[in-house]
């Protein structure tokens, strides 16, 4: 008799699952799925922040179920387990002569000291293990370069890989696996049990996410084929209000409940039965980064995550927490940066457009260490996902293998650019709302009469600017290139 446990990791799906059609080809008699909560994941960060605050949680719980339900149309089920992977999953093999284990590989040092210490448990026990790589796009055999020699510009990757690499075709979902054998199946967690409290999701939030494979493949349904906004997606993607101004796949691509091989199929199928033009490219253009970040990862390891960055520049980065909360609790004066922050607070998501901003602000305005916007970011987002999120860091911070120097966003230039009416402004900051023309852009150049008549008060209703904009720019300048190789 067989057995094979399946391991689920950030990969919660079962189409285009690889490690589930790895498990079949060895015709097991028995297949037992098992996905842990890791407790590491819901501890505090070095800042002291949730590692995984509520949002995530919530959208990981609702992923995990959507799994498990998916399981059962299938004739099988997920065990569920809490506490320390590595321990859990070797226990449950060796209690249940587990032949093979199977998992899908991941790219930073946590996840992969987690798998060394399972295979190292199972080599003990003389169980074998068969490990994938499916996170990406392209997978690392179809690169025309190793990892180690990956190009450190994008551009340069980019163009290497579009012309000498392929894209592997999705995987077929098995239409029944073997049963799995008489077993606790355990109980998904609550966010109370997670250590987190329980809340209700913005009523001011663009977008319902709900976590699963389930409500990635509807969304996505929803915006190439019922809505028909892929065909505008390169025109629209800096959008920051609304439900459809870019794909919103990120959640779901985070906790791999869409594969980035199964959104590449759907975008070519649009491209044959509607339209194919640059909005369609630029779509897999986007999955393209994402790929770049997670390979970038792999080659420098734990480079990513250190102060220095890739590029081991070392400078006075600023600690100060009264600093640093204004900027998370949206109170900074600058009303394109509060009302993205105040979005993130509430709801867990925030533009691409509106993360280069304030990122920007934080890093070149602010002089605040980078690691605490990451580590920021890492507690808030629904769609977080590490590689992205420590090298886009990494980048906007000046850090980072293409980071080109002192680069900034010239935020009032930005809010007028890309939120010309202030729709995104008055949406997240009523206190505001009603200063009317391009003024809401830059509130603190109302006259004392303006504030007197639309009954605002600087520095009390609404904060004053927390620094000069371009002084604060030529003073963390100054340090960089002083510091700077």
């Amino acid at each position: 008799m067989t057995r094979v446990l399946v391991w689920f990791r950030n990969d919660l799906r079962i189409h285009d699952q690889a490690i589930l059609i790895q498990a079949l080809t060895h015709n097991p008699d028995i297949i037992i799925p098992v996905y842990c909560f890791d407790d590491r994941n819901f501890q505090t960060t070095s800042f002291g922040f949730p590692k995984t605050g509520k949002f995530r949680a919530k959208f990981l719980i609702e992923a995990v179920t959507d799994l498990k339900e998916s399981l059962q149309k299938i004739d099988s089920n997920l065990i569920i387990r809490k506490g320390l992977p590595e321990k859990i999953i070797a226990d449950i093999a060796i209690d249940y002569k587990v032949d093979l284990v199977c998992f899908s590989q991941e790219a930073t040092a946590e996840e992969i000291n987690v798998e060394k210490k399972l295979i190292q448990a199972l080599n003990k026990a003389n169980i074998k293990v068969k490990s994938l790589w499916q996170s990406t796009l392209y997978h690392p055999s179809q690169l025309p370069f190793s990892i180690s020699q990956i190009p450190d510009l994008f551009t340069n990757f980019r163009k290497s890989v579009e012309k000498k690499s392929k894209i592997d075709s999705c995987v077929n979902i098995p239409q029944k696996i073997p049963p799995i054998p008489h077993i606790n199946i355990g109980e998904i967690p609550t966010l109370k049990q997670l250590g987190l409290s329980d809340y209700q999701t913005s009523a001011k939030s663009v977008l319902h996410f709900r976590g699963g494979e389930t409500e990635g493949i509807n969304r996505l349904n929803d915006y190439f084929w019922q809505k028909d906004c892929l065909k505008d997606y390169k025109n629209t993607r800096n959008g920051m209000l609304g439900a459809d101004y870019s794909s919103k796949f990120s959640p779901w691509l985070a906790l791999g409940c869409l594969s980035p091989r199964y959104i590449y199929q759907e975008v070519t199928k649009y491209e044959k039965e509607r339209v194919k033009n640059d909005s369609t490219y630029w779509l897999i253009f986007e999955l393209l980064w994402r790929d770049f970040f997670r390979f970038i990862a792999v080659k420098y390891g734990n480079k990513i995550f250190h102060l220095s960055g890739l590029q081991n520049i070392s400078l006075p980065w600023q600690e100060n927490s009264s600093i640093f909360e204004k900027w998370c609790e949206g109170k900074t004066g600058y009303p394109l940066i509060d009302a993205n922050m105040r979005e993130l607070k509430l709801t867990g998501f925030m533009s691409n457009r509106g993360r280069q901003n304030v990122a920007s602000f934080l890093t070149k305005n602010l002089g605040i260490n980078w690691q605490m916007g990451a580590q920021w970011f890492e507690s808030l987002l629904i769609d977080y996902d590490v590689c992205s999120n420590w090298g886009n860091w990494n980048y906007t911070a000046g850090v980072g293998n293409d980071a080109r120097g002192f680069r900034y966003f010239n935020i009032p230039k930005q809010s007028k650019d890309y939120d010309y009416n202030g729709d995104y402004l008055r949406h997240w900051l009523p206190e505001i709302a009603h200063i009317k023309g391009e003024k809401i852009h830059e509130p603190w150049k109302l006259s004392s009469q303006e504030q007197k008549e639309l009954n605002i008060s600087l520095g009390v209703t609404y904060p004053r600017p927390m620094v000069d904009f371009f002084k604060s720019i030529k003073h963390n300048e100054k340090v960089y290139l002083s510091h700077s190789p």
